[in-house]
């Protein structure tokens, strides 16, 4: 079938169909307020009007009429006429700046509402420096783009019509010969718009692979420091800082192109209108006054034209930022709101999985008709080598990623028939790298059950072993855990994030080899911590180390994305099969070897 050729309309991010989104979906909501900054600067440009045809008339007093008194009042005039200019560019200019504050906040929150909605894959693609980007330049743009609209049309406009009204007033032909030089101007500034698009966008990239190189430095300064990669990050950010300058550099040679040829015609404008008008004086008797008048106009109108003969390069330019917001805000969420589904409602909370199959990619699949359940109350330890499925599992009981065949129920409700929400605010999460925010100990815990009353607080931390540490702190409870939770050890982390799971007292528990990173004591306390947060809750492990799971009530091998072997500790360890040959293994490099007929 023949294909037929795109028309502009295909586009959803051309700049006229941008603008008009712009004005009709964001800048039509401050309606009033523009309309009032309309007002002020109508009324600016009509104050420098009349002060510009004033002059002259103060000229006219000064060399034809010599009068005094009358050179007196029309200064009167003319320091009114500023002062009310001033007033209302400080009214316009205010009103403007708070319009684009407001627009610029709703921007970000609607960005960010967005990147709340999307699921765990959709990140998992991108760099965070890019979302960054998007939040500061991409919102900023569109504040800018309504600001040059709003500009071009109350400020240069009018200020432009209000001097020509000035030129044709003081001589229609004088002004017919200041304006030849707008038909070449604009054809010129017609062909740069395509070139600045191009490297806009380039800017754009540029700036979020300076900002993803910082990141990564910053956030990754110790394995930076540890290996030695001072130098090397230094060349990867020189390389992408430079790419940016390049492509600065350029931008500034085309966006600046037009000058020499504008202010060259320009000049044989003005060159024209001063022969012309100095011959009137001369020859026909002009009074110098209306001569000085348009001249002043003439020479004060030059700046907004120059401005709205670039507007299209500058719109464009802008435009870009705008346009990469707006493909976030606009593409549909990966993770559909589903809060008209029904709430989970648990009695027992008793997990199982039926038939489940999953995959990332289409072909490589992680998850193969596995089959289990998680009795209420107990733990279900998922044992096994890595890459076999297990940490799938809990992201898929969470839903993070939606099953590609069978079904997860609990209590005999399917888990895609719920709302997500429900689903994990019954369900508490600790995992293996441990995320706190940049906050104090008591927010980090209370982030697990917002509006927690402080005794809740603190008998979690109790619970969880980190009471006393707390504690020792000067600040206790306030006291800043730095980013990431950096200022505190390994340990620490884990056990705090072991009180924000209790103090959610959620009857689901899902426990991502929780302890794997941590030395032996921190390993016994975290331990401890975690008995506390499984007592009488259903529980679902992954764990490498063995020994911390010989305990559980349900043991699973998982390998290839299917369960291998299924029993307690000592059933499998007289089975001698996977379980066996993990246990053993796994003693004999800690040089500890065990009897194999080791007790539950």
């Amino acid at each position: 079938m023949a294909q037929f050729p795109k028309k502009i309309t295909d586009d959803p991010y051309t700049a006229a169909v941008l603008i008009r989104r712009l004005v009709t979906e964001q800048g039509i909501v401050y309606w009033r307020r523009y309309l009032t900054a309309f007002a002020l600067m109508a009324l600016a440009a009509g104050s420098t009007a009349g002060a510009t045809y004033v002059l002259g008339q103060v000229i006219n007093q000064a060399y034809v009429d010599k009068n005094i008194p009358g050179i007196a009042m029309f200064s009167g005039i003319t320091v009114i006429l500023l002062f009310i200019k001033g007033v209302a560019t400080y009214g316009h200019m205010v009103i403007l700046t708070k319009i684009s504050n407001a627009i610029l906040a709703t921007n970000q929150r609607q960005l960010f509402a967005k990147l709340m909605r999307e699921s765990i894959g959709f990140f998992s693609e991108r760099h965070s420096s890019e979302f960054l980007a998007r939040l500061t330049a991409g919102a900023k743009s569109i504040t800018d783009v309504l600001n040059m609209l709003v500009n071009a049309i109350g400020r240069d406009l009018l200020m432009l019509l209000a001097m020509i009204g000035v030129m044709v007033w003081q001589d229609p032909l004088m002004s017919f010969i200041g304006l030849v030089a707008v038909p070449p101007a604009m054809l010129v500034l017609r062909k740069l718009v395509k070139r600045i698009k191009g490297l806009a966008f380039n800017q754009f990239t540029g700036t979020a692979d300076i900002m993803e190189t910082m990141q990564e430095s910053l956030q990754g300064i110790r394995t930076v420091k540890a290996f030695t990669l001072e130098e090397t990050m230094q060349k990867r950010i020189d390389e992408n800082i430079a790419i940016v300058e390049r492509n600065a550099n350029k931008m500034a040679r085309v966006a600046n192109r037009s000058n020499p040829l504008m202010e060259m015609l320009g000049g044989f404008a003005v060159a024209g209108c001063l022969l012309y008008g100095g011959y009137s004086v001369v020859a026909l008797n002009a009074t110098p006054g209306a001569f000085f008048s348009f001249m002043t106009a003439f020479l004060m109108a030059t700046e907004p034209a120059k401005r709205l003969a670039r507007l299209n390069i500058d719109l464009n330019s802008q435009l870009v930022g705008a346009r990469m917001l707006l493909e976030v805000v606009d593409s549909p969420a990966s993770e559909h709101s589903d809060d008209d589904k029904p709430a989970l409602k648990l009695s027992d909370a008793r997990i199982e999985l039926r038939d489940v199959s999953f995959s990332y990619r289409a072909g490589e699949t992680v998850l193969n008709r596995m089959n289990f359940t998680a009795e209420p109350g107990k733990v279900t330890a998922l044992v096994g080598p890595s890459g076999g499925g297990k940490s799938t599992v809990l992201g898929l009981l969470l839903r993070f990623y939606e099953v590609t065949q069978g079904d997860i129920v609990i209590d005999g409700q399917s888990i895609g028939a719920v709302s997500r929400k429900s689903l994990r605010a019954q369900t508490a999460y600790v995992g293996q790298d441990v995320y706190l925010f940049r906050d104090t100990i008591r927010n980090n815990i209370a982030f697990g059950k917002p509006g927690a009353t402080e005794d809740q607080i603190i008998d979690a931390a109790k619970a969880a072993c980190a009471h006393d540490f707390i504690m020792s702190f000067p600040l206790g409870y306030d006291t800043p855990v730095g980013e990431h939770g950096t200022q505190l050890s390994g340990g620490q982390r884990q056990r705090i994030a072991v009180a924000r799971a209790l103090v959610k007292n959620a009857p689901i528990i899902l426990l991502d080899e929780a302890t794997a990173a941590l030395d032996s004591e921190s390993e016994k306390q975290v331990q401890e911590a975690i008995e506390h947060l499984c007592r009488n809750r259903t529980t679902i492990v992954i764990a490498h180390r063995l020994h911390t799971i010989m305990h559980a009530d349900s043991i699973l091998v998982v390998e290839g994305g299917e369960i291998v072997e299924q029993g307690r500790h000592d059933e499998l360890l007289r089975r001698s099969g996977r379980y066996a040959s993990f246990f053993r293994l796994q003693h004999h490099d800690a040089g500890t070897l065990a009897p194999i007929s080791a007790t539950a």
